[in-house]
């Protein structure tokens, strides 16, 4: 089923948002959504300053949302919005959750597990296979990620 750019435009922009909260927290700005039935059941961005847990990315954050919204830790037919390529742990719960597609922001080359240091979306030895988009609004994106890393140093 073919989906059109602009709808993934439209949630990357509220994952964009989130990303821009997660900023003002002082946590590298990341945001995450799910949808569902063209509805957001759930939103994340990055905490783990905030909640000292590893583990709160935003893309975590918003699959234990998503889990508690649909009492189910199987998430399915839903969509994940994220602005930055996730890493390895985020693509292993993501995979646990059999979620059905992603879609991401900004390309992560040194991290990133989806289609970069690794290619977790279809590896072979996970039996849930993640079909993905990346770039949809990177431009934003990876300037936020930037900009943030730039004023830190």
């Amino acid at each position: 089923m073919e989906i059109d750019p602009s709808i993934d435009e439209a949630w990357m922009r509220y994952a964009f948002r989130l990303a821009q909260r997660a900023e003002e927290q002082g946590e590298v700005p990341v945001g995450a959504i799910i949808v569902k039935d063209e509805r957001c059941i759930a939103e994340g961005w990055n905490e783990v300053i905030d909640r000292h847990d590893p583990t709160a990315h935003a893309e975590i954050v918003a699959l234990r949302t998503a889990g508690l919204a649909l009492e189910n830790y199987r998430l399915g037919a839903v969509t994940l919005y994220v602005t930055l390529e996730p890493c390895v742990m985020c693509m292993g719960a993501m995979s646990n959750a059999r979620i059905n597609r992603l879609v991401f922001g900004a390309y992560d080359a040194k991290r990133g597990a989806v289609c970069n240091a690794l290619s977790l979306s279809d590896a072979s030895f996970l039996n849930h296979h993640i079909n993905w988009v990346g770039g949809v609004l990177e431009h934003d994106c990876s300037g936020l990620l930037r900009d943030f890393f730039k004023a830190r140093r």
